[in-house]
């Protein structure tokens, strides 16, 4: 034993990783193999660092535990649903390929058959949690790949779950007195009265409990961790797994409003655990059993790493689907997993295969995870390389994938937009507030679906695919504007759309100003810097907020009304653009245009003569803004609908808006007013994001025009 405290022995454990993960950067390797190499090192078979195995696998189960409760926290109902048939397909079909053909190679190979069978189904399964955790780490986990993908290996769970509770019940039934059917009887009867349990908890208990604990955002963390491990626990101990009894412990959150806020609490904590799940799993490697099956484990490998892909291609293909879709989802199972591990432990207690084999699956498991992360992580230019190859598995007509496409209908249009996420979205809105016309391109089908149902022509596709351009209307639009902020992605795309001849203008999205300066430098006309936007809005808000508000808050401050006067050097620029905060200590709330009003202006929305501005900051501020922008100010008597206040609106203690966030209040859309700050227990929150959930006892500050804030003034408390 190297150390006497254990303690001390995580805090090296820790040193070692964090070192081998930097030696891993500057190799440019994945994290996941700095790990396992870091688990190999400080193991038996490395420098025997780990003298605690229990406390070191007890935090590796929380880890997968709190991984397979925050996949389940975020299932999607309607995903599955509309996913089940490709993903039972593919995932059986897989199933079935891999374990027959496994059989027939381990028997050609001198395996008895008992061994054999454990090898061939030890092969069919693919690491839900290491595929979770590449696809969310390459932002693909909505992509239509990325859906199938874990409805398939959901599928898999599924099955291997039923395969150990098999082989548990008949290893076990001799001893227990049970025969086989009277064991998986009583297995299934258990497993239905668990779910009945929890969909009670569910309907009855959870929406009320919830409501109580998210007063205090870190008891509802508290209360999520808890549950699932106790779901956890009670899984593995009703004969199931902690994997089940967590992801189930997910699902019976994930129709409660607070599910976005504790997975995003929750990443944190399940990354740091899951550093131990992939260092206990390399320490776990004999290397000294592993040597004499090298040559065995290089021909299962190849199986793994080769067929387990080409049979979900072929599958998919004949469901019809892209064949770069069934690329990128059959790359997801061209390794085997964490249970093929579990269930050769199985094998071995129950005495069914030898050490020599359980070292050969290890082996076998440390190949393809090593080999096929890279596989992922480099799938789109592996994707360009291999794709003349792969037409085979494509149909002339892939109408799974051509029923999300509507550009097809599409005349003439103005601009196609390349992701329509959050930022993307935001653009096409003001895009067509202003009459342009639009396509829209997205990889996820629940974005696609939204957007066709508001009329919005939309063709799915991925910036990474070098064959979209062939789909798009180049010719008949004047913009491409690509919101992904992907540096290689842009540039690729960027020289796709000069191999295509396309004549017009290319806007590409950057992360930050050398990136901005690469996009230019390849020829892009107009680069997009949300993050450097957003930021300095944000600056201002903030900044803003300690000026801001009545003294009935304590935040004394004033609203001025300007108009924008046509010799001003600002008309025309976008709001983005102009200082006005470093300059004069005011801020922009709204904009006033031809009778509409823009709350909360967007950082590209130009100025015009004539526009309106709601200005807020201290009176020396205004004054200074005034002769900044060339400014006129409006009275009372020159402009009295355009009159703005602020109020503070009390919440009741029974408001139907508590436990609710901004955003799904809509309280601008819903009263007329912005939310621009909230007094809760004598704390002043500014800017709050549309993340933020109303408590009881919150009141809320609002500005807006003074005839609506008086109404709602006359109706508090809400």
């Amino acid at each position: 034993m190297m150390f006497e405290n254990m303690f001390y022995e995580i805090t090296a454990i820790l040193l070692v990783a964090a070192a081998i993960g930097v030696v891993g950067l500057l190799l440019r390797q994945p994290l996941i193999v700095s790990l396992l190499a870091a688990g190999i090192l400080v193991g038996p078979s490395g420098i025997g660092l780990i003298s605690g195995h229990d406390q070191i696998a007890l935090l590796a189960h929380i880890g997968i535990a709190l991984l397979l409760f925050v996949v389940g926290l975020k299932l999607d109902l309607h995903l599955i649903r509309t996913m089940g048939m490709v993903a039972l397909a593919t995932g059986l079909g897989q199933v079935v390929f891999t374990s027959v053909f496994g059989f027939l190679i381990a028997l050609a190979l001198g395996f008895a058959v008992i061994e054999g069978i454990y090898v061939a189904v030890a092969l069919t399964f693919s690491s839900t949690i290491i595929i979770v955790k590449l696809l969310s780490d390459k932002r693909e986990i909505d992509s239509l790949h990325g859906r199938i993908a874990i409805g398939f290996l959901i599928v898999q769970d599924i099955v291997v779950i039923l395969v150990m509770i098999g082989l548990t019940a008949i290893g076990g039934q001799t001893a227990a007195g049970w025969s086989v059917f009277a064991q998986l009887f009583r297995v299934l009867g258990t497993g239905a009265a668990f779910i009945g349990g929890i969909a009670l908890m569910m309907r009855y208990v959870m929406p009320a409990l919830l409501k109580y604990l998210a007063r205090t955002q870190e008891l509802l963390v508290l209360f999520a961790v808890a549950w699932a491990i106790s779901l956890a626990t009670l899984g593995d101990a009703l004969g199931f797994s902690k994997e089940v009894g967590a992801f189930l412990g997910g699902v019976s959150l994930a129709s409660t409003p607070y599910r976005e806020a504790l997975s995003t609490r929750l990443v944190s904590l399940r990354d740091f655990l899951l550093v131990f799940f992939f260092i206990d799993l390399g320490a776990r490697l004999n290397l000294a059993v592993l040597g004499a099956q090298v040559g065995n484990a290089m021909i299962f490998s190849l199986f793994v790493l080769i067929g387990n892909p080409l049979i979900v291609l072929a599958i998919m293909g004949y469901l019809g689907y892209r064949k770069r879709t069934g690329f990128l989802a059959g790359l997801t199972v061209a390794q085997i997993s964490e249970f093929s591990l579990v269930l050769g432990s199985l094998g071995l207690s129950l005495g069914h295969i030898t050490m020599e084999t359980m070292g050969l699956i290890t082996l076998v498991g440390l190949l393809t995870i090593g080999v096929s992360t890279y596989l992922i992580l480099y799938s789109g230019p592996l994707y360009e390389r291999l794709s003349p190859w792969l037409r085979p598995f494509e149909k002339k007509m892939p109408h799974r994938e051509a029923i999300l496409d509507t550009t097809a209908a599409v005349p003439d249009s103005d601009i196609i937009i390349i992701g329509l996420g959050n930022f993307g979205s935001g653009i096409a809105l003001r895009l067509l507030q202003r009459k342009r016309r639009l396509v829209g391109v997205d990889f996820d089908p629940e974005v696609l679906e939204a957007w066709r149902k508001q009329g919005l022509p939309v063709f799915y596709g991925d910036v990474g695919d070098p064959e979209i351009l062939e789909h798009l209307p180049l010719r008949r639009v004047r913009l491409v504007v690509s919101t992904v902020r992907d540096r290689d992605l842009n540039l690729s795309l960027q020289k796709n759309l000069k191999a295509h001849g396309y004549p017009g203008k290319v806007v590409l999205t950057a992360r930050h100003e050398e990136e901005a300066q690469d996009f230019l430098a390849a020829g892009a006309d107009i680069v997009l810097r949300p993050f450097f936007d957003a930021a300095e809005q944000a600056a201002d808000s903030l900044t803003a907020a300690l000026h801001v508000f009545t003294g009935g808050s304590g935040w004394p401050g004033t609203l001025g009304i300007f108009r924008l006067e046509a010799g001003s050097l600002l008309a025309g620029r976008m709001i983005g653009d102009i200082s006005l905060r470093q300059e004069t200590g005011v801020t922009i709330i709204a904009v006033t245009r031809a009778g509409k009003t823009f709350f909360d202006p967007d950082p590209h929305l130009p100025l015009y003569p004539g526009d309106r501005l709601v200005l807020l900051g201290e009176p020396e501020g205004l004054a200074r803004a005034e002769a900044f922008l060339a400014l006129s100010q409006i009275t009372e008597a020159d402009a009295e609908e355009e009159r703005f206040s602020l109020a503070e609106i009390p919440l009741a203690a029974d408001s139907p808006l508590l436990d609710k966030s901004l955003a799904e209040v809509k309280f601008r859309e819903t009263y007329g007013v912005s939310v621009i700050g909230i007094l809760r227990d004598g704390r002043h929150l500014s800017a709050p994001t549309g993340k933020e959930i109303l408590q009881a006892g919150d009141s809320l500050i609002v500005a807006g025009h003074s005839e609506i804030v008086k109404k709602l003034e006359s109706r508090a408390p809400f």
